[in-house]
């Protein structure tokens, strides 16, 4: 809620949404720095209302330039066990701040150091501390306690502090005041740099100054579809959610689902989410190491031909296909969404990574670093921290950015728009698919971001499916198809807004499984 409210603030002051975009990933950096932070990355995708244009811009972290393929296996070519899970070993060059200094410029109006001031009052005067984030400091605090400067920020006297407790970040309000006057440079060359290279060298890390320094956005063409006249625009790699949501929608659109029987829907959605996952774990990777077939991999020809092998009254066993899978990106995500008067719009998805990244923080910082390293393969069919496993696509090298999940999207039909992305590992983009179908059939922010939701991503052959997401004669029949279920009780934290063209009603909505707020002025 706070970062809404800085957003809404700078909205206020005449911004447009890029403008508050930048200011909400900086407040969040200060009130929810266990699911993002400038010491993480993200994948903004951005809609210019004055021209159509859209485009993404790509702050997604990247390897050190020390980083190889076999940095976390011992000498016997074993994967030592969390090495790029914690501590700064485990960290890629942050990209936010880069990120938010290039949309200031080249988007906003107000200029960057108006749209960091709602972060930089909030880290310096401090926020009164809620159930969520003291309940993941309880889960990590063993972890926090390994580095002296985190323990001096986030814990009281090396406990985690009571809820309501005032949680001031003076470092890290430095740090953004830094950003502030000086862009690019107040974080990746002089003070800020030579202390994070310094703290993260001095815990075994293998940053360097030109690591910091070479650190450059990329902006990103889209990746467009069209779903039964449904416009979808959603990220490109080295996020795989626009390839991977656009190849199960083309799948989908050869069924009639309006009319289809509820098991016979699910049935039909779990098996366009195994196929598109499966070409996920074998293709995709950073676009400027790897070649991908993306032309292929989007066609309505080719989702025929994948969907001509679905059986209709039995699941595919996804020993079936091709034995790979895929690292995917961890839970501890924030989306946000963003509709100006103007109709520019933002759906923004960021990260740290695990929850609080590394629990690492360079002393004289106030920046928790991410753990993003453990979103490449550490060794070809070794799982991840995520269970899953990955191939030479996404294998570590210096500067390439790790394959993410993260599906920040715009769907348009000719009544209305809509603006949605989650956080949620893997799950992220079947809840964005999920999400994506109901506004199809009419829904509205409200109910995109409370649908139940189920998932399926090839490996493990598993059909989740949250509490209450399917009645017992459901997973019953399902059973009886031969789909393997687990109830996972509830994921997800989606944020989405509708603007319906025919009454001009804008709703914003937050998923009620969080905390987040949705406000419309």
């Amino acid at each position: 809620p706070l970062a809404t409210r800085a957003g809404m603030e700078i909205l206020a002051q005449g911004g447009n949404a890029f403008d508050a975009a930048v200011a909400v990933s900086a407040a969040l950096s200060v009130v929810e720095p266990y699911s993002s932070g400038i010491g993480g990355g993200g994948l903004w995708l951005l809609h210019r209302a004055s021209d159509g244009f859209d485009t993404l811009v790509d702050g997604r972290e990247y390897a050190p330039g020390a980083a190889s393929a076999t940095m976390y296996q011992d000498k016997d070519g074993n994967v030592i066990p969390r090495a790029s899970m914690d501590g700064p070993l485990s960290s890629a060059i942050p990209g936010m701040p880069a990120a938010l200094v290039y949309m200031a410029k080249k988007y906003g109006r107000l200029g960057l150091a108006r749209d960091l001031a709602p972060a930089i009052k909030l880290a310096r005067d401090g926020f009164p501390l809620d159930q969520r984030f003291h309940d993941r400091l309880v889960g990590k605090q063993a972890l926090l306690q390994r580095w002296p400067a985190a323990t001096a920020v986030v814990l009281d006297q090396g406990q985690v502090p009571a809820v309501g407790w005032l949680l001031k970040q003076p470092d890290l309000a430095d740090t953004l005041e830094l950003l502030a006057k000086q862009g690019d440079a107040g974080f990746y060359q002089g003070k800020r740099a030579q202390q994070m290279v310094d703290g993260v060298r001095a815990a075994g890390g293998i940053w360097t100054l030109d690591d910091l320094r070479q650190y450059k956005v990329v902006e990103r063409k889209p990746l467009t579809g069209d779903y039964h006249g449904m416009h979808v625009v959603s990220a490109p790699p080295p996020s795989s959610g626009g390839v991977v949501l656009i190849e199960i929608l083309n799948i989908l659109s050869g069924y009639d689902l309006a009319h289809a029987d509820p098991v016979q829907r699910i049935h039909y959605v779990t098996e366009a989410m195994r196929y598109a996952y499966h070409d996920r774990a074998d293709y995709l990777g950073d676009p400027d190491f790897v070649q991908m077939p993306l032309r292929l991999l989007m066609s309505p020809d080719y989702a025929a031909g994948l969907r001509a092998t679905i059986l209709p009254d039995r699941a595919t066993p996804s020993s079936a296909l091709t034995s790979v899978s895929m690292p995917q990106l961890g839970n501890n995500t924030t989306h946000y969404s963003v509709l100006d008067k103007d109709g520019n719009r933002v759906s923004g998805t960021v990260t740290v990574n695990f929850s609080f990244g590394s629990c690492f923080m360079a002393p004289g910082t106030g920046v928790v670093l991410n753990d993003e390293m453990d979103d490449f393969s550490s060794k070809a069919g070794v799982p991840n921290g995520y269970g899953l496993v990955g191939n030479s696509a996404n294998a570590i090298a210096p500067h390439k950015r790790p394959l993410s999940s993260m599906t920040p999207s715009f769907l348009e039909t000719r009544d209305g728009i809509a603006i949605l992305g989650t956080p949620g590992g893997s799950r992220i983009i079947s809840m964005v698919l999920l999400g994506s179908l109901d506004f199809f059939d009419g829904g509205d922010a409200r109910s995109i971001v409370s649908l139940p939701r189920y998932h399926h991503q090839y490996l493990p052959d598993v059909l989740e499916y949250e509490d209450g997401a399917f009645t017992d004669a459901q997973v019953a029949a399902l059973q009886k198809m031969s789909y393997t279920l687990a109830d996972h009780g509830h994921w997800g934290n989606m944020q989405a807004i509708t603007w319906d063209y025919k009454t001009g009603k804008v709703t914003a909505a937050a998923d009620p499984r969080g905390i987040g707020t949705g406000e419309v002025h």
